[in-house]
C-alpha cells in the first residue's frame, strides 16, 4: 500500500484506530466487490480519506453515532481477513467508499503507467510493461464506471494524468515545481471537492476542493523527495531534480500546504464534532509527520542521549508557529485528537506446554499463513507462548511516553496527541 498518510498505531485512540481501519478495509472491500480480487492492490492510505470525508460530512452517521448505533449507518461487519490476523471488523460501505475506490483505482492506473513509461524494476522488459499498461487502461474504464453511478467524472482525473508527461517534458531548470504538481492537484481537489455532493453539503465544496488541491501538492512533492536518491541512482526522471529545486524551497512549499490545508479545512461544515475529528487527525496531525517524515527532520517522541525530544529542526506545527505555547494561531474547529488511554498492563507470559522444534514450526507456518505473524497484535510466540508484536504494528516513532516530558506542550509533543485540557496548556490542535 502506499500513501503519504501512514499514521503510527500509538498516535490512535482505539475508538480512532477502529475507524481508520473501518475505512481502509471498506476501500479494499469496495475495490473488490465494483472490480475483482486482482483491483485490491489499489488500497491506498491516502485513497481512505475520501471515505472519511464523506462521512464526517454525513448527517445520518451522525444520528446515527448520537443514538448509540454506532453499526446503524456506513457500517457492516466484514469476515475474517489474513490481513487483519483472521478477525472480524467493522467496515465502512456506502458511496463514500465507493468513490474513494474509483479515485484510488484510477490514480493506481496512473502510477502503474508512469512506471511503465520509466522502465521501473520489472517493467523494464517490454512485455511486462505492456501487460502493465493494458491493466492500467481496464482501471480506467472500471474507474469511470464506478464514478459516473456517484455523479462524479473520472474524465477529470484521466486529464490530469495525461497533461502530466508532457508537463515533465517541457520542464528545466529554473521551472516553478507548482506547474508540475498542477495535474496532481486538480485530480485531488475534484475528488475532495465530490465528497460535499455525496454528502448534501454543496456549501462545502469550495473549501474541501481547497484543501484537495493542497493535499494533491503536497503528495506529489513528498513522492519526489522520498524518490530523489533512488532516482539519482537510476538515472530517472525527478521533478526536483529537473527543475534545480533547492531542497529548502520544496520544504517551505510542502509547509505551506500543509498549513493550507488545516486552514481549509476550518472552513468546512462537518455533520458533528465527533464526526469530523478522524479527518481532522488525518488531515492536520499526520500531514505534517508525513513531511518530517520525507525529508528526515524529525519523529514523533524520539529522544536524543540527553533525555530530551527530538522533533526535527521543521516541524509541521511549529513551522508556522501553531504548535507549542507562544505565537500560536486560532484554535482548530474540532480541538485535540483524542488522547491515548492509559496503557494497560501487560498480558503475563503463558505458562503452557513448550512446544518442540518441528511442533512449533508447525504452529509459526500457521501463523504465518493467516496473516496472524504479521497483523495481529499480539500474537503468542509458537515455541514458549509469550505475546509478541505482529510486524505490521512495528513502526519506528517510540513507545509514546509521557511520564518523563518536563512540560505540557512537551507532553503534547512526546505523546503524538496534543493535550485535552488536562494540564491546561491549550495546545493548538
Amino acid at each position: 500500500m502506499f500513501g503519504i498518510i501512514r499514521p503510527c498505531q500509538h498516535r490512535l485512540s482505539t475508538s480512532m484506530r477502529t475507524e481508520w481501519m473501518a475505512h481502509l478495509c471498506g476501500l479494499c472491500l469496495a475495490l473488490r466487490a465494483d472490480h475483482g480480487q486482482f483491483a485490491r492492490i489499489a488500497t491506498n492510505y491516502d485513497g481512505l480519506v475520501i471515505s472519511v470525508l464523506v462521512e464526517a460530512q454525513t448527517q445520518e452517521r451522525a444520528q446515527a453515532q448520537t443514538q448509540g448505533k454506532s453499526t446503524a449507518h456506513g457500517r457492516r461487519t466484514a469476515g475474517p481477513c489474513p490481513l487483519r490476523g483472521m478477525r472480524t471488523a467493522p467496515v465502512a460501505t456506502g458511496e463514500g467508499a465507493r468513490l474513494a475506490a474509483s479515485v484510488s483505482l484510477v490514480l493506481a492506473s496512473a502510477k502503474l503507467r508512469d512506471h511503465a513509461a520509466d522502465g521501473d524494476g520489472v517493467l523494464a522488459r517490454r512485455p511486462v510493461a505492456a501487460a502493465a499498461r493494458k491493466v492500467a487502461g481496464s482501471w480506467d474504464r472500471a474507474g469511470a464506471r464506478t464514478g459516473a453511478g456517484l455523479g462524479f467524472d473520472t474524465a477529470l482525473l484521466v486529464d490530469a494524468v495525461e497533461r502530466q508527461p508532457g508537463l515533465e517534458a517541457l520542464a528545466g531548470p529554473g521551472t516553478p515545481l507548482t506547474v508540475l504538481t498542477e495535474p496532481t492537484e486538480t485530480a485531488t481537489a475534484a475528488a475532495f471537492g465530490h465528497t460535499a455532493v455525496l454528502a448534501g453539503r454543496p456549501e462545502n465544496r469550495a473549501s474541501l476542493e481547497e484543501a484537495g488541491r493542497l493535499f494533491g501538492r503536497l503528495a506529489h512533492l513528498l513522492d519526489a523527495v522520498e524518490d530523489l536518491a533512488d532516482d539519482a541512482a537510476a538515472g530517472a526522471w525527478n521533478p526536483i531534480a529537473a527543475t534545480g529545486a533547492d531542497l529548502a524551497e520544496v520544504r517551505r512549499l510542502c509547509d505551506d500546504a500543509v498549513h493550507g490545508v488545516r486552514l481549509a479545512l476550518d472552513d468546512v461544515e462537518f455533520a458533528s464534532k465527533d464526526q469530523g475529528r478522524l479527518a481532522h487527525l488525518l488531515l492536520v496531525h499526520e500531514l505534517p509527520r508525513a513531511v518530517d517524515r520525507a525529508f528526515a527532520t524529525g519523529g514523533c517522541a524520539v529522544r536524543d542521549g540527553h533525555g530530551h525530544h527530538d522533533h526535527g529542526g521543521h516541524g509541521g506545527y511549529g513551522s508556522h508557529g501553531s504548535h507549542g505555547g507562544h505565537g500560536r494561531e486560532r484554535q482548530g474547529a474540532f480541538g485535540p485528537p483524542p488522547v491515548m488511554p492509559p496503557p494497560a498492563p501487560p498480558e503475563p507470559p503463558r505458562r503452557g506446554r513448550q512446544r518442540g522444534p518441528l511442533l512449533g514450526c508447525a504452529v509459526w507456518t500457521g501463523l504465518l499463513c493467516t496473516g496472524q505473524l504479521c497483523c495481529r497484535d499480539p500474537y503468542h510466540d509458537p515455541w514458549n507462548g509469550e505475546p509478541r508484536e505482529g510486524w505490521c504494528h512495528k513502526c519506528d516513532c517510540g513507545d509514546g511516553d509521557c511520564s518523563n516530558c518536563d512540560g505540557c506542550c512537551d507532553c503534547c509533543n512526546c505523546c503524538g496527541n496534543c493535550c485535552d485540557g488536562d494540564c491546561g496548556c491549550g495546545c493548538d490542535c
